[in-house]
């Protein structure tokens, strides 16, 4: 059999943090057996639809490199591929005339007013357990009301005793008393399919293997179970993955800030780094690496390993990883995402090339940038405390001798190269007997005012150039004679 798989999102706004999980994952089980990824959009719940939304969907996964294989813009022989779409062409009615028929389904008249009646409070919840009242409409109370143009729905006609049992691929056999099954609602009093009756339909009239999806729905599973039976279909493997939380272990919400693919973009990271850390949220590969391509993801991934625990969205992890794709970038690229931040930080004439660089392996996300090397617009205040330095043995006094000894020598330098500044002071200390951080310390904090900073002396000082840098040394010597 060949593996099918489907991501169905509901275009409702920004990509979840979960639904790209989803979608990633039964990405990797269709290509992992070299099998079809297909994308649906789930548009039956009209008032949910945010204008804009499918393109989100579809620039998200191209942008993550999940090309679908089948879809609204790459139609196969199961389409159209767009649920709003498919009821317009009677593709559910027919499928619940069908259970109709079958005694499997039955039309519901009730009105709000009764079905409010219905409902119970269970743990705080409101509950609706329906009664199957209309199940005892004889067929010609049934016929009248139709014609008579009263709203209805069509329900679902679950047994009331007995058990159905449900597989999962990572829970295993999940069974449910048929007394607690609902008869959920197929097909609304707008004609729309609820999203559990098209789900199905749709699975199987596109012939899906496997069907991804969050462990919320693990308990209306029995639901689809109980349809494919009434159908006579083959009920495809379910992967229920586990949720996903903050580090305070809280179902991860739009109030952190982070959980969707859109705000992580928004904030630094790397389309490549989100996507490999999501992978790893609820999956672990075999061996130790955790840095993996997509292609590496396709290779190692195995659903089998997907835990049934609560993924925690550990975004000290992220911003490492995130780190690594950095370091690990084209420079071009990498240049092209720093230079904004640069350019918002630097006003002053400046390499930004050579600066971009020096911070290449230094920062987490784009953000990070401008803390790292604000110093080269304009030199911050600072405490002559920074001059001291137990190691370099370097002390308010001894870098005030340091910096009026180089001054002198740097107001001589013609070439202001890095190669050339390194050369010249490595040729002082040695003749004074300085070791190299002895000499280098003191002239960098005058030139940044920071104690770390993303390059050495002689790398700064060369950006700055040598007006700039004479400047900032003199600022230096008058700061520490007070």
């Amino acid at each position: 059999m060949r593996i099918r798989t489907r991501y169905a999102p509901s275009p409702t706004g920004r990509m979840h943090v979960g639904n790209l999980r989803t979608a990633l994952y039964a990405y990797l089980i269709a290509k992992h057996e070299g099998g079809d990824f297909l994308l649906r959009i789930e548009d039956t719940d009209q008032g949910r639809e945010v204008e804009g939304a499918v393109e989100i969907i579809r620039r998200t996964l191209i942008d993550t490199g999940l090309f679908w294989d089948e879809g609204p813009d790459k139609p196969g022989d199961c389409g159209p591929y767009v649920q709003s779409e498919r009821v317009k062409a009677g593709i559910y009615r027919k499928y619940a005339e069908e259970l109709l028929e079958k005694g499997e389904a039955y039309y519901c008249f009730c009105t709000k007013e009764r079905l409010e009646g219905l409902k119970t409070v269970v743990n705080g919840e409101e509950i609706l357990h329906y009664d199957k009242h209309c199940l005892s409409l004889s067929p010609e109370e049934v016929q009248e009301k139709l014609v008579s143009g009263i709203p209805y729905v069509i329900r679902q006609n679950n047994p009331r005793s007995g058990k159905t049992v449900f597989h999962d691929e990572l829970y295993g056999d999940v069974e449910v008393e048929n007394s607690e099954l609902d008869d959920m609602v197929l097909i609304k009093s707008d004609g729309f399919p609820t999203y559990n009756f098209a789900n199905v339909v749709d699975d199987h009239l596109m012939r899906i293997s496997h069907v991804v999806r969050g462990n919320e729905y693990l308990s209306s599973s029995p639901k689809y179970n109980r349809l494919y039976e009434a159908f006579g279909w083959e009920v495809p493997k379910y992967v229920h993955c586990p949720l996903i939380t903050d580090e305070e272990h809280r179902k991860l919400s739009k109030r952190s800030g982070h959980s969707s693919f859109e705000d992580l973009i928004e904030q630094g990271f790397v389309e490549e780094a989100v996507l490999n850390f999501v992978a790893l949220l609820g999956w672990s590969p075999v061996g130790e690496q955790e840095i993996m391509s997509l292609p590496e993801l396709v290779k190692s991934f195995d659903y089998k390993r997907i835990s049934k625990s609560p993924a925690v969205f550990d975004m000290g992890k992220l911003r490492w990883m995130n780190s690594e794709y950095i370091k690990a970038m084209d420079f071009e690229r990498y240049y092209q995402r720093a230079l904004p931040f640069l350019r918002e930080t630097i006003r002053r004439d400046l390499d930004l090339r050579r600066i971009a660089e020096m911070v290449k392996s230094r920062i987490e996300i784009f953000p990070d940038i401008p803390q790292q090397v604000d110093f080269f617009e304009a030199l911050p205040e600072y405490s002559t405390e920074l001059y001291e330095n137990r190691k370099t043995k370097n002390d308010a006094e001894n870098s005030l001798k340091l910096l009026q000894e180089v001054l002198p020598l740097l107001e001589k330098q013609g070439d202001f190269s890095n190669d050339a500044l390194f050369s010249l002071l490595s040729a002082f200390g040695k003749e004074r007997g300085y070791k190299t951080g002895f000499i280098m310390w003191p002239i960098r904090i005058a030139l940044s005012g920071r104690k770390m900073t993303p390059a050495g002396a002689t790398e700064i000082l060369s950006v700055l150039g040598k007006e700039e840098s004479l400047s900032r040394l003199r600022d230096g010597i008058r700061r520490l004679s007070f």
